[in-house]
């Protein structure tokens, strides 16, 4: 993998992810988006997906393939929570994770994608009989 052509497809869809939620936005106050925690978003779905979906989810990644995906946000994510060191940069953190009706469960190959190279947490819940909704969403 080509690490720094990787990161210019990604910083793409990011400028591309931006533009559209500015436009959509535009009359609002203020907008924030995280680029990065999208992109890990999509990669997590794209690891789950198969089929048309994935093969979409890749084009729009600009990726080759779910590997190639899982290796640059492998190496983007022990940048980010290496706490700036050895520079002193900035902290940053990511909240992730992938909730399940309780009804189903995780393939152990995409618990560990999901665990180990996202580092996300993943968790069962009861979408059936306790389903919150947020009416601000």
């Amino acid at each position: 993998m080509d690490l720094k052509k990787s990161t210019l497809n990604q910083a793409e869809v990011s400028l591309l992810l931006a533009k559209h939620v500015i436009t959509a936005h535009a009359k609002d106050a203020n907008v924030v988006i995280s680029p990065l925690s999208i992109q890990v978003l999509l990669g997590m779905i794209a690891n789950g997906s198969n089929g048309p979906t994935r093969d979409q989810l890749l084009g729009f990644l600009k990726s080759k393939s779910t590997q190639e995906l899982n290796l640059l946000s492998s190496e983007v994510l022990t940048r980010v929570f290496a706490d700036g060191e050895p520079l002193g940069g900035p902290r940053l953190s990511l909240a992730n994770s992938v909730w399940v009706d309780r009804s189903l469960t995780l393939k152990p190959a995409f618990r560990d994608i999901v665990h180990n190279i996202y580092v996300a947490a993943s968790d069962h819940v009861d979408f059936q009989t306790k389903v919150s909704f947020c009416a601000d969403w």
